[in-house]
């Protein structure tokens, strides 16, 4: 077969078809995958507190604007943690969530 331009356009094209169904199909095999989760900020939450983080804060209420569920966590220390209380019972539904969880030391305490 002779070398010809569209001999070659015909092969780019192909190839890169190759590349794109490679990309979809390990895409698909990673699709299940969960997202990395980023490490806790060090410091607490609260503005002007430099201590470090103890706890996670969460707390998962409906929206009073009706967009649905909304969830928001806070990383605090233990002070901040012991006055934390529940802000949104008004918006309580059957899914609502209040909950503190510690935060483990990176340091492997």
């Amino acid at each position: 077969m002779a070398d010809t331009k569209s001999g070659r356009d015909k092969q780019a094209r192909d190839a890169e078809r190759r590349q794109i169904q490679r990309d979809i199909s390990e895409a698909r095999e990673r699709g299940d995958e969960l997202e990395p989760t980023p490490d806790p900020p060090t410091e607490c939450h609260r503005r002007g507190c430099s201590e470090p983080v103890a706890f996670s804060v969460t707390e998962r209420y409906q929206e009073e604007t009706g967009a649905g569920a909304v969830e928001a966590t806070a990383f605090l220390c233990v002070d901040h943690t012991a006055v934390e209380s529940p802000m949104n019972l008004d918006d309580a539904y059957e899914g609502y969530v209040f909950h503190v969880e510690p935060v483990a030391a990176g340091d492997g305490n």
